[in-house]
């Protein structure tokens, strides 16, 4: 959420750090200059920013999109909250990615789903490989959408989560899985074996609400080690 927080998950052996806004929403967007300010202190570790959770408006995300790669983010990060049909996840997610990568082809796009798609009405998020292959974008990403401290194991199987990360990895994607993941998943996380894992509630005592810990960060990273 801020230099603070980022300089604790530098220390804390961070692989990415991802800046975001947890008020707007489960990937909600933080503020341009905030990117900016913690691009200068992460040194070379990848920056990642999202961009919000959005309904159809390509418009609206390719600006927001634009701003945050300009501000300095690597991984610049949609989600498709409200998002129902491929038609529009495709346009959205092509508008987005040309906005990217027209200003740094170098830059990755990072597409999230949601696993509690069910209770959002959303499109389904084993729809999102092929959408992203097609489109072009870099990764793709399972959260959760309402923040309740349900994780993404309550919502999908292990094979189902399985069957999403080998199904964009033979896609030639990167994947990302979040979605208020603790300690005890870990196990699970492994076999699963996505590219990318995405927390902010376990390194923050359990309250996304709360502020990172470094000490948490390194546990984590500990324990995720083969």
């Amino acid at each position: 959420m801020n230099l603070e927080e980022a300089k604790a998950a530098v220390r804390g052996g961070a692989d990415i750090i991802d800046v975001k806004n947890p008020k707007e929403g489960s990937l909600g967007a933080n503020f341009p200059w905030v990117i900016h300010e913690v691009r200068s202190v992460v040194g070379d570790l990848p920056l990642s920013a999202t961009i919000g959770d959005f309904e159809f408006k390509p418009g609206t995300a390719s600006l927001a999109a634009l701003g945050a790669a300009h501000a300095g983010a690597d991984f610049v990060k949609i989600g498709l909250f409200g998002i129902r049909t491929v038609d529009e996840a495709t346009e959205i997610l092509e508008c987005v990615n040309k906005a990217v990568k027209g200003f740094d082809p170098e830059k990755k796009v990072v597409a999230s789903s949601y696993s509690d798609y069910k209770r959002l009405g959303i499109l389904p998020p084993f729809e999102l490989p092929a959408i992203g292959k097609k489109v072009g974008v870099d990764v793709v990403m399972l959260d959760t959408g309402i923040k309740d401290g349900k994780s993404t194991f309550e919502f999908l199987s292990e094979d189902e989560l399985k069957g999403f990360v080998q199904e964009a990895q033979n896609l030639g994607l990167l994947v990302a899985l979040a979605g208020s993941i603790g300690f005890g998943d870990i196990e699970a996380v492994k076999r699963i074996d996505p590219d990318i894992l995405g927390v902010r509630g376990v390194v923050c005592g359990g309250d996304r609400n709360a502020v990172i810990q470094e000490e948490l960060v390194r546990d984590l990273k500990d324990r995720l080690a083969p």
